[in-house]
């Protein structure tokens, strides 16, 4: 179940029912040469007794094979889940030839760092429009018990929870921000990709996964609107432009009127005055260069 509270998006997964502890576990180099040697005692012990006592070779040789059958070698980034009957007694981390009880059933997990990158998923943002998102994750099991035990397939899991987060994120937020209070997937990445990885880590969490880092690798319109989209940034880009602009000419014009009265350079009425603000706004504002036209007479012929 996926909660929401004002700045912060979580979803809460069960509980898992194991958590990891330590296994007993011994150097496994004592277990391989006894072993070897009982099963090599047995054979001769077999082959120099008589017919009589030659069937108790047969106990030093099973005694051999169960102590090499309880070798577990454990690379490094490695681990081994160990349970025996179908019940969980520990997990193996330490790296070398271990020897275990040879009844158990020894699974390999993977404990080195992986990345997971999402397809590049078609969603809608909160304003409804068709974007294209995509995100990869950088996680790794920091608990193997819960990782073989909470959930089916820890890595397809991880990739599962991993879209879902991400097509929440993007339903939750707009691809541009329509006033500068409001957050928006492209404006404000990293304050979504935070949310992102907040996610992700809660989603996961109940199968023994610790997310190192995500990030947001694609974040686009989808085609069917992206000319349409382009135009309209396009023009906001060239209003914000005007805006700023005619903005600037405005204190241009205010400048030099101030400028001109307090030095006393000259007088202008009302309407010189309006006049001389046209000009300036058009000099200022225009997009081509301007043409001085010369007066030779006055203002008001």
């Amino acid at each position: 179940m996926v909660t929401e509270e004002p700045g912060e998006i979580r979803a809460r997964m069960p509980q898992s029912p194991v958590s990891e502890h330590t296994a007993r576990a011994w150097p496994g180099w004592f277990a391989l040469f006894g072993g070897l040697a009982l099963i090599v005692g047995g054979a001769v012990w077999a082959s120099n007794a008589s017919s009589g006592s030659g069937k108790f070779a047969a106990v030093p040789i099973v005694a051999g094979v169960l102590a090499l059958a309880g070798l577990t070698p454990v690379a490094p980034g490695q681990a081994r889940v160990v349970s025996l009957f179908g019940r969980y007694t520990g997990t193996v981390r330490e790296t070398g030839l271990r020897w275990v009880n040879p009844f158990t059933k020894r699974r390999q997990v993977s404990t080195r760092i992986r990345n997971h990158e999402t397809a590049a998923l078609k969603v809608n943002d909160a304003d409804g429009n068709p974007i294209e998102m995509a995100a990869v994750v950088v996680w790794q099991v920091d608990d193997t018990a819960q990782a073989v035990y909470a959930v089916d397939n820890f890595v397809r899991f991880v990739g599962i929870q991993t879209e879902t987060a991400v097509r929440h994120i993007a339903g939750n937020y707009p691809y541009d921000a329509h006033h500068e209070e409001q957050l928006s997937l492209r404006q404000n990445a990293e304050v979504i990709t935070s949310q992102l990885s907040a996610e992700i880590t809660a989603r996961v969490a109940s199968a023994g996964v610790r997310v190192i880092e995500s990030r947001i690798t694609r974040l686009s319109y989808a085609a069917e609107i992206a000319q349409a989209m382009l135009r309209r940034q396009q023009a906001d880009a060239v209003v914000a432009a005007r805006t700023r602009l005619v903005e600037g000419a405005v204190g241009m014009v205010r400048m030099a009127l101030d400028n001109l009265a307090e030095q006393g350079i000259v007088d202008l009425d009302e309407e010189r005055k309006a006049a001389m603000v046209s000009n300036l706004l058009v000099v200022l504002c225009s997009d081509h260069a301007t043409q001085p036209v010369v007066n030779t007479g006055t203002l008001y012929q």
